[in-house]
């Protein structure tokens, strides 16, 4: 990013804020403990909009969903002893959740029954699963980290089929976190957040990848306390990435030239993003460290997600 001029600043503000109702000051969580940090009241993540507007988000580190109304009322929408991370809404319905305990799980919209649909790939059951996508057809694209570094880089990412075939598509990355497909459903983009880069994997017709050529980097990126993380694209495949740890998000065209910055006016630890709105300008951005959602006029619309795809996005 060093060879391009600074882009434009765009500034976030504040949406709403996890209540103080929900937030769990004094409950320890191996996150905290890693760190040796306080107990954290949650860790927001895995945003998305259902077909009636109502914006979801994940707890990591206390195992809960929550709903937030279109009037921006709070509410638990599920809670169980997993670590929900990633999160994306079926064309059905359904709440799919990359879980680091139990794998690709689903909730039922209505009744919030968890299911788990994917647990192991051949026998090998998966490390610590931390992000996942739809594609068009409705193959869904996970990440599984595990316990990955720059030292051990055994990050990899997966492919889960509508007829529940799981297939390798990419192994041996240092910490593979948010994804995202482009427009014509031909690259998948990867944040690989310990060596602060996004990778691009050509996909073969089928979906599966080109894994012996077809590797590269989009983006390297510099600077901040971790690394990309989730990430959002837009009509024209330009991709929002999240720079947890910065307080920002990088908007990249889709030659990888930087767009624009949009700036978090909470904390630093901004964690994913989801396009919305009635028109899907609005860029919304789960922050955890002050357990906020914020929101950014976008200049492109943000492409519709598989939940809303045939029928216009509400937000």
């Amino acid at each position: 990013m060093l060879m391009f001029a600074a882009p434009p600043a765009i500034e976030a503000e504040i949406y709403t804020r996890l209540p103080e109702e929900l937030r769990l000051h004094n409950r320890p969580t191996e996150w905290s403990r890693r760190r040796g940090d306080p107990p954290l009241h949650s860790f927001l993540e895995g945003p998305a909009f259902d077909r009636a507007g109502n914006f979801y988000c994940t707890d990591l580190n206390h195992g809960r969903i929550f709903r937030i109304t279109p009037e921006r009322r709070w509410e638990v929408f599920a809670e169980y002893d997993g670590g929900p991370n990633g999160l994306k809404i079926h064309r059905d319905g359904r709440i799919f959740v990359a879980c680091r305990k139990y794998g690709v799980i689903a909730f039922d919209p209505v009744t919030a029954r968890r299911t788990v649909i994917a647990d192991r790939e051949r026998g090998r059951p998966f490390d610590a699963l931390i992000d996942l996508c739809f594609a068009d057809n409705g193959d869904l694209y996970f990440t599984d980290p595990g316990g990955s570094s720059m030292r051990n880089p055994v990050g990899r990412v997966l492919r889960l089929t509508p007829a529940g075939e799981v297939s390798v598509i990419a192994e041996g990355l240092p910490y593979t976190n948010g994804l995202v497909l482009s427009p014509r459903q031909d690259m998948l983009f990867v944040a690989i957040t310990r060596s602060l880069q996004v990778i691009r994997i050509s996909l073969l017709p089928d979906g599966a990848g080109a894994r012996h050529h077809a590797f590269g980097c989009f983006v390297q990126m510099s600077g901040g306390l971790a690394g990309p993380d989730g990430m959002a694209v837009d009509e024209r495949g330009g991709i929002a990435v999240a720079h947890a740890g910065f307080g920002a998000v990088w908007l990249f065209n889709r030659l990888g030239e930087p767009a624009a910055r949009i700036n978090s006016p909470a904390g630093i630890r901004t964690t994913n993003v989801a396009y919305g709105g009635a028109d899907m300008r609005e860029l919304f951005i789960t922050e955890s460290e002050d357990g906020a959602i914020l929101r950014a006029r976008m200049p492109v619309p943000g492409r519709a997600m598989f939940s809303h795809q045939g029928e216009a996005a509400g937000g």
